[in-house]
């Protein structure tokens, strides 16, 4: 009778494939450099506390805490809020195209009163710069490439009476890795006929959340006829 190995079986097992896709196995911090590579450095920075606002339109929201203290004895339970955030498909008058993006829906209220997609986008004050975010910004950059938009810039410094803009490169990225990126973003929107911020090639939304499922579960309206909410 042979000998059983004693190793266990656990340790001798070798995984034959994975089905993971490359751009899900980079970390955050690692995906944001891949897809601004030939994009200009965003002035303020990814955001280090909620991540998955660096790939939408979340203005600057994010999860909030506070307790909930029931009325009858104070008894306080922590909670937390995490932002109204919402697919949309909204029209770029630039790109000619409808995209697909994640945005809260206060920044959507934002959008609305601005007049559209890309008057938001366009948006000079150092705040909506602020709120654009790394997904914002690398929108805003995309569509200042497009004809439209560069007539438009070009007629402002004609009324102001400004030289023309020089043709030189000012940031890093060579023109052939501007037009490829560029190529890349045309593409997809000729395939689908949108575009989505925030999902990899192969259309899966990568899961940024940085709390498990069962973390701070919220209870049943039932459970909370009695207490009001404390920030």
């Amino acid at each position: 009778m042979p000998l059983r190995p004693l190793t266990h079986p656990s340790l001798t097992h070798l995984r034959s494939f994975t089905s993971s896709c490359t751009l899900l196995a980079k970390s955050t911090k690692q995906r944001l450099k891949f897809e601004h590579e030939a994009v200009p450095p965003y002035p303020y920075g990814p955001s280090q506390i909620y991540k998955q606002s660096n790939f939408g339109l979340y203005g600057t929201a994010k999860i909030r805490f506070g307790n909930m203290v029931s009325e009858k004895n104070e008894i306080k339970t922590r909670r937390h809020w995490r932002p109204n955030v919402h697919y949309k498909r909204l029209w770029s008058e630039s790109l000619g195209k409808y995209i697909r993006i994640k945005i809260t829906t206060k920044v959507l209220k934002t959008v609305d009163k601005c007049g559209g997609l890309d008057e938001y986008l366009l948006g000079e004050k150092s705040q909506r710069i602020k709120e654009l975010g790394m997904g914002g910004w690398k929108l805003r950059w995309r569509i200042m490439q497009t004809e439209k938009v560069k007539d438009r810039y070009r007629r402002q410094r004609e009324m102001l009476g400004l030289d023309p803009l020089p043709k030189e490169n000012l940031f890093m990225a060579s023109e052939e890795d501007v037009a490829g990126f560029i190529e890349e973003y045309d593409a997809e929107l000729m395939k689908d006929a949108e575009i989505s911020v925030g999902e990899d090639a192969e259309g899966e939304m990568i899961d940024e959340d940085p709390f498990d499922e069962g973390f701070m579960e919220e209870q049943p309206a039932e459970k909370l006829k009695d207490q009001k909410v404390v920030l």
